[in-house]
């Protein structure tokens, strides 16, 4: 087993990690989504936790291990999207550490203020999350702050509690669908899978807009890719983790990249059938499960939405419409088997 992955025992405490802060989020088995999948569909609602996704879990998990090493730092810096730097704002604020948080320019009006309320301090350089971390990762060599990283052990295993809890809860899964951004989710859930011995199929989902790490596993590499994501931005990622792809590589049974047409439409299916908001990346999983549902018929089928942060303008363009699914999936690459 890779080093990175936590074991069972390592899940289970991280758990209790988080259960200080929030309980276990549902999962449910919603009429409307199986219909609409013709397979049984469960749904893990991380979009329930107090962040309105599942990132806080590691930030948890991260600060824990920082203060139980003696470690905590004076100040913490660190690059996002939104979710992550949510996440580590939450834990910064609760052991009384100052937060700094870069983010691209032009990013979520609604992330923005969402982490701006948990004290941290924002700043906006860089024209996507790579250029940001570039940024974040100067200033802490500068200030002397504390990197809190996208892609960690100790992050990891706060992440994993909620496949844990989703493969306990449901262990009849025969296959989940997993976002990915920086890798922590799809990682978690291999963590979990193996941790309990089950023997579910686990998909990673990427942007068909940020295929970096569909390109990486091709390849058996780090490939760089650009991003043009329109609404999933927390998988905008130019550059893959090669920790993560290390973990990913022969245990995901293949990668499904979904256009921002699929995703809005999943948004609008989840919206309507759970009537739950999903953002971009929070919709994806359901996004490639109907891109594949010709393959599904009776099987018990598990998606992530893994978070519902959404500025609201952007949803009500979604949920009118936007955009058109005219627009397809021109120039996808076949899938990874």
């Amino acid at each position: 087993m890779n080093s990175l992955l936590p074991t069972l025992p390592e899940i289970e405490a991280a758990a209790r990690v988080v259960y200080r802060e929030f309980q276990a989020t549902p999962q449910y088995r919603w009429a409307l989504l199986s219909q609409r999948l013709g397979a049984d569909c469960w749904v893990k609602h991380e979009n329930h936790t107090p962040v309105g996704a599942f990132k806080l879990r590691g930030g948890l998990t991260y600060f824990d291990q920082l203060q139980q090493r003696g470690a905590l730092p004076a100040a913490v810096i660190s690059a996002t999207r939104g979710n992550h730097g949510q996440s580590i704002g939450w834990a910064a604020r609760a052991h009384g550490v100052q937060c700094s948080i870069v983010v691209p320019l032009g990013n979520s009006v609604e992330k923005n203020a969402a982490m701006r309320a948990l004290g941290v301090t924002l700043i906006e350089q860089g024209a996507d999350f790579q250029e940001s971390r570039e940024h974040a990762l100067g200033l802490a060599a500068h200030t002397g702050a504390h990197m809190v990283p996208s892609f960690h052990a100790d992050l990891l295993s706060g992440v994993s509690s909620y496949w844990w809890e989703f493969f306990q809860a449901v262990p009849q899964l025969d296959v989940v669908y997993v976002p990915i951004g920086q890798g922590s989710g799809a990682c978690a859930a291999i963590a979990a899978k193996l941790a309990l011995g089950h023997k579910t199929k686990i998909v990673g989902v990427v942007s068909a807009h940020a295929t970096t790490y569909a390109d990486s596993l091709a390849a058996a590499r780090v490939v760089e890719a650009p991003v043009s994501t329109e609404l999933a931005d927390g998988m905008a990622c130019r550059v893959a983790d090669q920790a993560a792809l290390d973990i990913m590589r022969g245990q995901l049974d293949h990668i499904v990249q979904v256009s921002d047409a699929e995703v809005a439409q999943a948004m609008r299916d989840l919206y309507s059938d759970t009537h739950n908001v999903a953002e971009g990346a929070g919709a994806a999983s359901f996004a490639a499960a109907m891109q594949q549902r010709h393959r599904l018929a009776g099987q018990v089928v598990g998606v992530s939405m893994s978070g519902g942060n959404v500025d609201a303008a952007l949803l009500a363009k979604v949920l009118q419409g936007w955009p058109p699914s005219s627009l397809g999936r021109q120039g996808l690459q076949p899938e990874l088997t």
